[in-house]
């Protein structure tokens, strides 16, 4: 199984709007979700399932990908690792899943499946934790497949 975490690109400040949920990506955030959005339509297998959190901003990333998606309350601002590995069924699915979510669930998630000491991984906005599921000899193991910003691209 294939984990691709993509955290939502830069987003206009909450005083802004007055309400997490309908912050829009800024400017910038428009240029990093398109950048990464076009570099990994281009990386990502056919088949791929690509869900995102209903927060606007996240939902703006996913649209840069153009490609269908499903939004879920458990990928939520403040959603727990715990949602986010049950949603995507995580270890039993097969093939690849995309998620557009937020800080702090994907550095937690992040962080557990990696074995990593600190409970929480800091994951740039815009950028993509990729990461595989594997077995050798006779256990599972995640790898890092890719760790990417869009300022890179």
């Amino acid at each position: 199984m294939d984990l691709v975490l993509w955290r939502h690109a830069e987003a206009i400040d909450l005083e802004l709007v007055g309400d997490d949920m309908l912050r829009t990506l800024s400017p910038k955030g428009e240029k990093q979700a398109q950048r990464m959005g076009a570099w990994l339509d281009r990386q990502l297998p056919a088949g791929t399932r690509v869900l995102s959190s209903p927060a606007l901003r996240a939902d703006q990333t996913a649209r840069a990908l153009d490609r269908k998606y499903k939004t879920s309350s458990a990928l939520a601002p403040l959603a727990s690792a715990d949602a986010l590995l049950d949603l995507v069924h995580w270890p039993d699915a097969s093939g690849c899943v995309l998620v557009v979510g937020h800080q702090p669930t994907l550095g937690q998630t992040i962080s557990r499946l990696l074995g990593m000491k600190d409970a929480d991984c800091s994951v740039k906005k815009g950028a993509i934790w990729w990461l595989r599921l594997r077995e050798r000899d006779a256990m599972e193991q995640t790898t890092v497949v890719a760790v990417l910003s869009p300022d890179l691209l």
